[in-house]
C-alpha cells in the first residue's frame, strides 16, 4: 500500500532531525513529505537533498500546509496520507499501530486519539476543556463518538484524499474537517495513541486563548451543521 507522510512545518528546524530519524527507525515503508510554511528558520533546509520539500512562499497555516500534502498525495496516487507534526508532539513509534489498526478496520479517517485511554500527554486543564466541549458539540449534531477531534495525527484514505484536496479548512482545519467529512457521511474512528510534548518551541495557543479557541471552533461547526440543514430543507 503505497502510504504518504505529510509534515507540515513552521520554524521547526530544531525537532526536525530527530523525528526523521525517528520516521525511518519506525516506519521505514512510508514516504515522507514536508511542507515548509514559508519558515523563517532553516527549516526547508534541515531536510534539502534528504526528502521531498515544499516550500510555501507565504504563510498558509496548518490547513492550508496539509492540503498542500493532501493535493500531492493525491497527484501522486497514494493510497492513504498520514498527518504527522512536525513539532515532536507525535511520536513515530505510534504509527504501526495506526496503520495495523486501520487495516483490520479500514475507515476514511482514523484520529490518533489521546483520550481512549488513560495516561500521556494531555496538554493543559484549559485546552483539555475546550476538546471536550468540541468533542460534546460533534457527538450531540452528528452521533459519533469522537473523543479526540483536534488530533492532529491523523490517517486518511483515498477518498477523504480526494474531499480534503478540493474543500480543506483554513481555520481550526482538524475538528472543521471532521464536522465536514461526517456531513459527507465519511466513516470516521479513533485509535489511542500517547503523545507527548513538543520537542522545541511553544504552540501559538496556550493559556485563556485556547479555550478562546475552542469556543469559535463550537460556533463554526454549529454554523456549518445549520447551514447544510438550511440548504437541505430549502
Amino acid at each position: 500500500m503505497k502510504i504518504l507522510a505529510i509534515i507540515p512545518c513552521y520554524n521547526e528546524a530544531a525537532s526536525l532531525p530527530a523525528l526523521l530519524e525517528q520516521m525511518a527507525r519506525h516506519c521505514p515503508e512510508l514516504d515522507l513529505l514536508v511542507i515548509d510554511d514559508a519558515s523563517t528558520d532553516n527549516t526547508a533546509e534541515v531536510v534539502s537533498g534528504k526528502l521531498p520539500v515544499i516550500r510555501l512562499v507565504r504563510n498558509l497555516g496548518i490547513g492550508g500546509a496539509v492540503q498542500t500534502g493532501l493535493k500531492y498525495a493525491l497527484r501522486n496516487g497514494y493510497e492513504l496520507a498520514l498527518q504527522i507534526d512536525g513539532d515532536g508532539q507525535h511520536p513515530p513509534e505510534q504509527i504501526p499501530n495506526m496503520l495495523a489498526h486501520y487495516r483490520e478496520v479500514p475507515v476514511n479517517i482514523l484520529i490518533g486519539s489521546r483520550f481512549l485511554e488513560e495516561g500521556g500527554f494531555n496538554s493543559t486543564f484549559l485546552r483539555r476543556q475546550g476538546i471536550f466541549l468540541i468533542r460534546w458539540t460533534l457527538n450531540l449534531l452528528y452521533g459519533s463518538r469522537i473523543t479526540d477531534p483536534t488530533s492532529g495525527m491523523r490517517l486518511m484514505d483515498r477518498k477523504a484524499i480526494a474531499l480534503f484536496s478540493e474543500h480543506y479548512p483554513q481555520d481550526y482545519p482538524e475538528p472543521i474537517s471532521i464536522a465536514n467529512a461526517l456531513e459527507q457521511g465519511m466513516s470516521v474512528a479513533e485509535v489511542s495513541v500517547s503523545m507527548r510534548s513538543r520537542m522545541s518551541g511553544k504552540s501559538t495557543i496556550s493559556g485563556l486563548w485556547s479555550l478562546i479557541y475552542m469556543i469559535q471552533v463550537v460556533g463554526y461547526i454549529l454554523l456549518t451543521r445549520a447551514k447544510r440543514l438550511f440548504v437541505g430543507k430549502s
